[in-house]
């Protein structure tokens, strides 16, 4: 579990978009209630309470970064993460 909270740490510090795994951000979203489904390359979670899909592709092992982002930014607006959204 405390892999998943320095990932969830790294995500909303935003200093490091560009080296998130893209397994890793899976299992994230995974452990915090989204379902995941699979077509193609696309892996497509949704939440039941969060408008939002997200729709994350590998950049070779990491995630896209302009997906971190948005993931960032759903995470904050449903205040995921366990923190108060600014």
């Amino acid at each position: 579990m405390a892999k998943l909270d320095d990932l969830l740490a790294r995500l909303l510090g935003g200093a490091s978009d560009a080296n998130i795994r893209f397994d890793d951000l899976c299992h994230l979203l995974v452990q915090l209630g989204f379902e995941e489904r699979i077509c193609g390359s696309h892996h497509i979670f949704r939440k039941a309470g969060v408008e939002e899909r997200i729709n994350l592709q590998r950049d070779n092992s990491k995630a896209k970064v302009y997906q971190v982002r948005q993931v960032r930014a759903i995470v904050l607006k449903y205040n995921l993460g366990g923190r108060e959204s600014c």
